[in-house]
Order: C-alpha cells, then structure tokens, then sequence
C-alpha cells in the first residue's frame, strides 16, 4: 500500500477527526452529498496573542501653536543707572532788554538864596536915563546833591529754563529669558541733567539825576536917578552871586522799575552719557502649555499574531 500523507494546517476545536487502518482501495469520486445542516457556532476561541506593535505611524502635524500664556509679573524695577554726567553749560543767553528808566528822585530841596548882587554904579546927573538893565542874574546856584540813587530795579526775571538735554538713549533689553514673556525692559537710563539757567539780565540803568535846585533870587534893581541927564552906560553886570549850598539828599526811594524782559533760552545743554543698564528683570512664569495638537494618523495595523486555536499539525501517517 503506498504511503500516505495528510498535513492539518488548521483544526477547529470540537471536530472529530477519525481514521481507519483498514481502508479498501480507494473507491471512485462519489457525488457529492446534500450540504449538512450549518453546525452551531463553535465557541469563540481565546483571544490570539497581541500582535507585534506596528511600526510607529508618521508624526502628526504640529498643532497650532497654543495661545501665549499670560505675561509673568513684571520683574523689579532695576536699579537706577548712575546720574549721566552733566551736559556742557548752555551758552549765556543774550543780555536782557534794559528796564525802563525808575521814576525821578523827589526834588531836592532849594538851595539857600544866593548873595545880592552888587549895586550897579551911579549913572551920571542928567536926563533920567533909562532904567538899568536888570543886573545879571545871579550865578545858578550849584546844581544840588544828585538824589540818592533809586533803589535798584528788580531783577529781570531769570531766562527761561534751557532746553531739557534729551532724553539717554534707552538702555539695552535684558536677554531674553527662557521660554515664556520676555522679562520687561530694564529700565530707562536717567536723563541728562537740564542745562544751566541762562545768566540773569542786566540790571537797569540808574534812575536820572534829581531836577536843579530853583535859581537864587535875582538881585535888587539899582535906584532910578531922580536928576534927568543922558542915558548912563549901562551898568556893570553886579558879581556873580555866591553859590548856594548843596541840595540835601533825598531821602524818598524812587519807584522801582519795571521788569527787564526775559533774557533769551540759552542754547540746550550736550546730552546726558547714557545711565548704566539695569539689571536683566526675573525670568518671566512660563506660560501655560499650549493645547494638544491634532492626534497623528494611526499607524498601519501590524501582522496578525499567530491565534491560540491556530495548532499547527503535521500528521505523517505510514502504511498500517
């Protein structure tokens, strides 16, 4: 009898297989026979082992970046940058407008009246002559003291303010921090001190002398001759009266003048150097995580793992 060889790939649990030893001649092809009834459905079997893991699928697309985290607290103030040297002095502003001249000192008082003059000579006996001519006035009496001097006029108001030098350059940001709000800007270097005041304008001229004191009175007239006759000469201009004393000072202030107009700005003082860098501000509270991208496509499904009721079975059946 030649050897026969049966090879069972796959058997469901609860189907009976039987085989005989006493097999015939192998009969011809009968017909096939009226499909059986479906048997029930067997049991399900026990879950085959988890395949391999499948090969990770693809990263998914990034997800869109999630909303900034709220800003961290605004680190310390850093400390404040040396004072920037002091810009050059401004040029002195152009002299103010002279004040208006004070008011006229009081009138001094009147001199004593000068000494009379002399009389003039007799004129000669003979038709009345005309009257003399009136003996010269006595000498102006000297001029009386000069007032004291007005008080001195308010000072002009002082120039405007120079120009505030500008601002320092702004002093470089801190590093940026680690991830999360950039750490605020260190702050602003001091500005440059203000330029000088321009100089004060000029003090206004000293108020006029005081008015001359009044002329000593005139000397009396020569007697008229009572004997007609020629017209005398004239007479000799009488000496000059002695000068009068000096006018007492006065004593009332004149009024002040007013205010000399402003001096102009003077010119901006040089910039400030730029204040020292403050220190870089605290790391800023790292911001919320952004939300969670898209989930990637799934990788593809790895090999199906061999089953448990999957009993490989080879049956090598010799010649009985």
């Amino acid at each position: 009898m030649s050897e026969t060889v049966i090879v069972i790939e796959q058997i469901t649990p609860q189907v009976g297989i039987t085989f005989s030893n006493d097999q015939g001649p192998q009969g011809g092809q009968g017909s096939t026979g009226p499909t059986g009834p479906t048997g029930s459905t067997g049991a399900t079997g026990a879950t085959g082992a988890t395949g391999s893991t499948g090969s990770t699928g693809a990263t998914g697309a990034t997800g869109s970046t999630g909303a900034t985290g709220d800003t961290g607290p605004t680190g310390p103030t850093g400390a404040t940058g040396s004072t920037g040297a002091t810009g050059a002095t401004g040029s002195t502003g152009s002299t103010g407008a002279t004040g208006a001249t004070g008011a006229t000192g009081s009138q001094g008082a009147t001199g004593p009246t000068g000494a009379t003059g002399a009389t003039g000579s007799q004129g000669a006996t003979g038709a009345t002559g005309s009257t003399g001519a009136t003996g010269a006035t006595g000498a102006t009496g000297s001029t009386g003291a000069t007032g004291s001097t007005g008080p001195t006029g308010a000072t002009g108001s002082t120039g405007a303010t120079g120009a505030t030098g500008s601002t320092g350059s702004t002093g470089s940001t801190g590093d940026t921090g680690p991830t999360g709000p950039t750490g605020a800007t260190g702050t602003t270097g001091a500005t440059g001190s203000t330029g000088s005041t321009g100089a004060t304008g000029l003090t206004g001229p000293t108020g006029p002398t005081g008015a001359t004191g009044d002329t000593g009175a005139t000397g009396p007239t020569g007697a008229t001759s009572t004997v007609p006759g020629p017209t005398g000469p004239t007479g000799a201009t009488g000496a000059t009266g002695a000068t009068g004393a000096t006018g007492a000072a006065s004593t009332v202030p004149g009024p002040t003048g007013p205010t000399g107009p402003t001096g102009a700005t003077g010119d901006t003082g040089a910039t400030g150097a730029n204040g020292a860098t403050g220190p870089t501000g605290p790391t800023g509270a790292t911001g919320t995580n952004g939300a969670t991208g898209a989930t990637g496509p799934t990788g593809p499904t790895g090999a199906t793992g061999a089953g448990a009721d999957a009993i490989p079975v080879s049956l090598l059946l010799g010649g009985m």
